[in-house]
């Protein structure tokens, strides 16, 4: 659903059954999972809104620096693109949280395995924000530890994750002219039904 615009689900949250509205409060007992680009505010968001609904949080990028000792451009840079999802899919299949908020990178959605795991017991929702605001938000992308082909340009990685992003979330939130708090509004309106 987008939250905001239309009424009807992004997409079923199993294949055989559609969300409404009227179902789409999330028990406290499933995660809920941030994904979108990077600069979207899944972040910062997702602590929020966790803060907001006495939940805890993860944010996985830094679950993953953790984990492997080293920032996320550190393995894009020294093991490539192709090991760096490899990195990205392994710790998320590793991770073994309910009831939390979780921002997830923005290249989680190229793994199937990632997102059907990060899916159990979950609900999705696309943080959307423009190309134009994303530009504004980002200004240098390259130390962001972005995951994209070299030459790949970030109009062309947005146009190549957008329908990832659509096809894997429950429900989509539109980010574009909302500050922060007007995004969490929104979230919890998403979490509350």
């Amino acid at each position: 659903m987008m939250v905001g615009a239309h009424t009807e689900p992004t997409r079923p949250h199993h294949p055989s059954e559609a969300r409404s509205a009227a179902t789409a409060m999330i028990p406290a007992t499933h995660n809920i999972v941030l994904i979108g680009m990077p600069g979207a505010g899944k972040s910062t968001c997702g602590l929020l809104l966790a803060k907001q609904t006495s939940r805890p949080f993860i944010d996985t990028d830094v679950w993953i620096q953790s984990l492997e000792g080293c920032r996320l451009q550190e393995i894009i840079d020294t093991r490539g693109i192709s090991a760096m999802r490899a990195v990205e899919e392994q710790r998320v299949l590793e991770l073994s949280v309910r009831g939390h908020v979780v921002a997830t990178g923005g290249s989680v959605v190229y793994s199937e395995a990632a997102m059907a795991h990060l899916r159990a017991e979950a609900v999705v929702i696309f943080l959307e924000v423009g190309l134009d605001a994303l530009h504004t938000r980002l200004g240098d992308a390259a130390e962001r530890g972005i995951v994209r082909r070299p030459g790949q340009s970030f109009a062309d990685l947005y146009a190549e994750r957008l329908p990832l992003y659509r096809h894997y979330a429950d429900f989509t939130v539109a980010c574009d002219g909302l500050d922060h708090e007007g995004v969490v509004a929104r979230l919890v309106a998403v979490v509350e039904g």
